[in-house]
Formats: C-alpha cells, structure tokens, sequence
C-alpha cells in the first residue's frame, strides 16, 4: 500500500489517479467513474492507457483508494481490456455559458451547452 492512500468508495475516488495491475504497475489513469444512478450500483472505470480508453469491469477491481486504483489483471489481461461501448454519453459543457462574443452565444444558442464524451 503507497503511503498515505485511503480506502475510499468510487463515489470519491478523484479522477487521474494511477490505475494499477496486479503487480503494481501503472497502466493508465482514471477518466471516469462508471454507475448505474437508478440502481446506486459501481459498474467500472474508464481508464486512459497509452492505447486510448479502456473499460475496466467492477469485477476486475480489487481496491479503490485517494491515490491509485488496484485491479486484479496481469499484463496480458492489461493488453486485452476492450474500448468502452455503449451508447452515446453527454454531459454538460459549463464552458459554453462563459463569454460574451458571438461565438459564444452561437455556441450556447445551436449547440445548448452539451458536449459529447467520446
């Protein structure tokens, strides 16, 4: 365990933290938290890996802490972990709402202020 991480549920963990495998080794970090909010349930992790995005099953985790998350994957297991699927995700894009030029009112009026996670 590294100094000074804390056990914490994946409703705290903060983004960009090291995502580990078994051994230890960093392979990517944390992009997204991934929950079903109707049902208060953890479904996984987005990771951000040299290779692109990664989806990272609940299962496959054996501990989330303020400072890395640990998952039960080898190196091979690391290599075979498959893009996120699924269908379109938008959240709100706060910057749109900023500034007082005519881009940015285009931008606010045309595109409502939604920005699509890719």
């Amino acid at each position: 365990m590294t100094e000074g991480a804390e056990p914490v549920s994946y409703q705290g963990v903060p983004l960009d933290v090291p995502v580990l495998s078994s051994t230890g080794e960093k392979f990517g970090t944390l992009e997204k938290v991934l929950q079903i909010p109707s049902e208060d349930l953890f479904d996984g992790v987005i990771v951000h890996t040299e290779h692109g995005k990664r989806f990272v099953d609940r299962d496959q985790i054996d501990e989330i802490t303020t400072q890395y998350i640990k998952c039960a994957l080898d190196s091979a297991a690391v290599e075979a972990l498959p893009k996120p699927d699924g269908s379109p995700v938008y959240e709100d894009n706060a910057r749109v709402v900023e500034g007082h030029n005519f881009h940015d009112w285009i931008g606010r009026t045309m595109h409502g202020g939604w920005k699509r996670q890719k």
